[in-house]
C-alpha cells in the first residue's frame, strides 16, 4: 500500500522559537516496520517551516497515497491542527484511509471519531506492531475488530478494540532512518541532531505525568545495541547530538551504566542531552565521570516545585535536599542542570511564589524553565482538577507554556508576572551571567549561550500570548473536556507482542 506519514505543523513555542527541528521519531518508528512489511512509505514533515495547508496538500498529491497516517508529538496542543487538516485531506483524497495516532487520540478516541468524521481509525498506544496489522487489515478488507489497539466506527458509533500488548523487545522495531534527510535537521545551535528513546515509561507515580499510563511499564532497549545505533548515526550520517526523549532513561542504574560504557567503547564523539530525576543523579554520583566521558552535557531535572507539600501532593517522590545536591553534582562534573518549576496548582498564593523564588536562588541552577500545571486526560491530575475552572479554551495553547487553569487565590495575569519575575531574577544573577559569558569550556559556553538566546525568544513569544486567557474563568475542566476519569493503560500489560 502507498502510505504517507504526516507530521503536521505545531504552533507551540518549543517548535517555533528555535528555528530548528529534530526528526519526528514517532513517524520514523512507525515507518521502519511499515517499510519492512513491504509498503511504499514516505514522510511529509510539515513542522519545519512550517508548511501551509496548501503546501501539505500539494505534497500529498505528488504521489497520492492510499493511506495517510497522521501523528504528532504535540499532544493536546497539536490536535486542533489535525482537526483542521482532516477535512482538507478527505476532500483531496476521498478514497484514502485517514488514520490518527498519538497520545491525545489514544485517550480522546471517542471525541475524535465523533467530531472528526473524516478520520477513519485511531491507533491507541504503541504503533510499531499495530500500524502494520491495521494496514494489512485495510488492504485485505478484513474486520477491523480483529486488530488490537485501535478505535473505529461500527454501525456509525465509535468502537475500541482491546488494548494492544506492550512491545516486548524495543529493538525489534527498526527506526526508518531512510525516510528523512538528516542533513536538514539540527538542534542546539546548528548541530546535526536526532531524537531517540533508550526507554519507555516511568516507574514513578507523579500525578501530572502520563508516562506510566500510556507506556504502561518501564522498558529499555538493549544497551549495547542502542550505543551501536548512535555510533552508526555519528559515523554514517554525521550526527553530533542525541536528544533522549525518555522521561527517565536512568531508572535502571545497571542498564544505564551498561549503555554509557558501550557508547564510550564505540569511540565516537557525540553530545547527549535529556531528562532525568534529581534523585537518580544523586544515586549515580560515582558514575558521573562516566556520564561525562560518554558525552552527557545537560539533563532536565523536573523539580516541579520547591515546596515539600506540593511535591507530596503531586507524588513527585523527590526532596529539596536531593534536588539541590543533584544540581551541584552535575556542575561539579562539567554538566548542566536545566531545572523546571511548575506553577498553577490550586492552593498557590503570592507568598508561595515568593518562597519559590527564594528556594530557586538557593538551588543555584544553571538554567531554568517554567511550566504550567495542565490537566491532560491521561494523567491522574485530570481527575483531581475536574472541578477547577479553565482560563484558556484554545487547545492549541495547552502546551505547558501557557496557563490553562484558574489559580483561585491569584489571578492569571499575576501568576504570569510572577513566573516572568522568577525567571528574570534567577537567570540575570551575576553568577548566572558569568556562567554564560565567562565560561571557559567551549561546549558549556556554546550550550549556555544557545539556551540564553532561545530563552530570550521564548520570553518575547510568551509576552505576546500573555493575556490571551479569559478575563473571567470559564467552564470547569469536566465541562470543557469531559468527565474526570482515572487514566487507563493505553497498552495491555502482557508483554507478548513480537
Amino acid at each position: 500500500m502507498r502510505i504517507a506519514l504526516l507530521n503536521p505543523p505545531h504552533r507551540a513555542i518549543g517548535s517555533r522559537v528555535p528555528k530548528e527541528q529534530l526528526p519526528p521519531l514517532g513517524h520514523l518508528a512507525i515507518g521502519g516496520p511499515l517499510i519492512d512489511a513491504g509498503h511504499a512509505v514516505r514522510l511529509i514533515n510539515a513542522d519545519p517551516g512550517p508548511m501551509t495547508d496548501a503546501e501539505i496538500l500539494s505534497a500529498l498529491m505528488e504521489k497520492p497515497p492510499e493511506a495517510v497516517l497522521i501523528g504528532h508529538a504535540g499532544s493536546t496542543s497539536a490536535h486542533p491542527v489535525v482537526a483542521r487538516l482532516a477535512p482538507l485531506i478527505r476532500a483531496a483524497l476521498p478514497e484514502a484511509h485517514i488514520v490518527y495516532g498519538g497520545v491525545y487520540p489514544s485517550y480522546h478516541w471517542q471525541e475524535v471519531l465523533t467530531d472528526c468524521p473524516e478520520i477513519d481509525v485511531v491507533v491507541r498506544g504503541e504503533g510499531e506492531v499495530t500500524a502494520p496489522r491495521l494496514i494489512a487489515a485495510l488492504e485485505a478488507g478484513a474486520d477491523l475488530a480483529t486488530v488490537p489497539g485501535i478505535a473505529f466506527r461500527r454501525d456509525g458509533q465509535p468502537h475500541a478494540t482491546p488494548p494492544a500488548p506492550m512491545l516486548r523487545d524495543l529493538d525489534s522495531a527498526r527506526i526508518g532512518w531512510e525516510l528523512v534527510d538528516l542533513s536538514r535537521h539540527s538542534y542546539w545551535g546548528g548541530k546535526r541532531a536526532v531524537i531517540l528513546q533508550f526507554s519507555r515509561g516511568c516507574p514513578h507515580l507523579c500525578t501530572y505525568c502520563g508516562q506510566r499510563g500510556f507506556w504502561t511499564q518501564w522498558r529499555h532497549r538493549d544497551p549495547v545495541k542502542f550505543a551501536a545505533e548512535i555510533a552508526w548515526l555519528v559515523r554514517e550520517h554525521g550526527v553530533e547530538l542525541v536528544n533522549l526523549a525518555d522521561e527517565n532513561p536512568t531508572s535502571s542504574r545497571k542498564a544505564w551504566k551498561a549503555f554509557l560504557e558501550a557508547l564510550v567503547a564505540t569511540g565516537v564523539k557525540v553530545t547527549l542531552i535529556g531528562s532525568t530525576r534529581a534523585d537518580d543523579i544523586v544515586r549515580d554520583a560515582d558514575l558521573l565521570p562516566l556520564y561525562k566521558r560518554a558525552g552527557c552535557l545537560r539533563f532536565l531535572l523536573g523539580l516541579e516545585g520547591t515546596d515539600e507539600a506540593t511535591l507530596a501532593t503531586v507524588r513527585k517522590g523527590g526532596t529539596r535536599a536531593k534536588d539541590r545536591e543533584a544540581i551541584g553534582l552535575l556542575r561539579a562534573h562539567g554538566m548542566i542542570g536545566l531545572c523546571t518549576f511548575a506553577v498553577g496548582f490550586e492552593e498557590e498564593t503570592d507568598a508561595d511564589y515568593a518562597r519559590l523564588l527564594r528556594h530557586l536562588l538557593v538551588y543555584d541552577p544553571d538554567q531554568i524553565m517554567s511550566v504550567y500545571a495542565t490537566p491532560h486526560r491521561w494523567t491522574s491530575f485530570f481527575g483531581q482538577s475536574a472541578h477547577r475552572r479553565v482560563v484558556q479554551t484554545d487547545l492549541s495553547l495547552w502546551d505547558y507554556k501557557h496557563q490553562v487553569l484558574e489559580t483561585p487565590r491569584v489571578p492569571a495575569w499575576r501568576v504570569f508576572l510572577w513566573v516572568k519575575l522568577i525567571e528574570a531574577v534567577v537567570q540575570l544573577r551575576p553568577r548566572a551571567l558569568a556562567r554564560i559569558w565567562l565560561q571557559k569550556d567551549p561546549e558549556l559556553r556554546h550550550a549556555q549561550r544557545w539556551y540564553t538566546a532561545m530563552g530570550r525568544g521564548v520570553w518575547l513569544r510568551e509576552f505576546r500570548d500573555a493575556f490571551r486567557f479569559r478575563a473571567r474563568p470559564g467552564p470547569t475542566v469536566e465541562t470543557f473536556l469531559g468527565a474526570g476519569q482515572l487514566p487507563e493503560n493505553a497498552l495491555d500489560r502482557r508483554r507478548d507482542a513480537a
